[in-house]
């Protein structure tokens, strides 16, 4: 049985520094899964927009700038609050989101708990599955 944390929360779609829309998002972490997080945004389309990358990008993100490419994250404080920036890059396009540090932490703080750090290859049952391999 797989376990899945979950979380609602609104980010801000950041469109200048004085300037930024709302977007419902949730942030998905799935034990089958256990290497990723997953980040889906309801932008008002017919279809939510979701990315999926490293839970130990979004960990690290939340204490010091990381990542490349597609997927960078950093904090931030925001009118004296703590933030969590997260810069997406695709063909599509750019968008730079900002989520509240508090209520991501928190959220990591389960999925952490759930699998921990170090952990997330027991989740994938590889070890069961080669020595069914082997055994046969």
């Amino acid at each position: 049985m797989h376990t899945v944390v979950e979380r609602e929360l609104e980010l801000r779609l950041v469109l200048s520094p004085e300037r930024g829309i709302p977007v419902p998002a949730r942030l998905a972490y799935r034990t089958d899964d256990p290497y990723a997080v997953h980040i889906c945004f309801h932008v008002g389309s017919e279809h939510p927009v979701s990315w999926t990358f490293a839970r130990d990008l979004l960990v690290e993100g939340v204490f010091r700038p990381c990542g490349h490419g597609d997927v960078r994250v950093w904090p931030a404080k925001v009118n004296g609050r703590g933030a969590v920036l997260m810069a997406l890059t695709s063909p599509d396009g750019d968008a730079l989101l900002e989520a509240p540090a508090a209520q991501v932490s928190a959220w990591l703080e389960r999925t952490l708990r759930v699998v921990p750090p170090g952990s997330e290859g027991e989740q994938l049952g590889l070890d069961d599955g080669l020595a069914q391999l082997l055994a046969r």
